[in-house]
């Protein structure tokens, strides 16, 4: 899994930092900053949470995304 923020979309209210501390913090102005975009698989539930959790739908979870070997793009590729 892999999490994205719109920085458009984003008004500062916080929430995904108080609900996925281990991955995201605040800059000074109160707008999430991303340790990483991947998600360790023990927080992804977490993270889906924040995302859903997020008032202006800013944070994104992608599920789409597959880790692993192989992986360009966050696709895997045959071969």
């Amino acid at each position: 899994m892999r999490l994205r923020v719109n920085p458009i979309a984003c008004t500062g209210h916080g929430m995904c930092a108080e609900l996925l501390p281990e991955l995201i913090t605040l800059d000074p102005w109160g707008y999430p900053l991303l340790a990483s975009e991947m998600v360790p698989q023990a927080l992804a539930g977490h993270a889906r949470r924040a995302a859903d959790a997020c008032p202006t739908l800013a944070l994104l979870a992608d599920d789409s995304f597959v880790a692993g070997p192989g992986v360009r793009h966050g696709r895997r590729h045959a071969g």
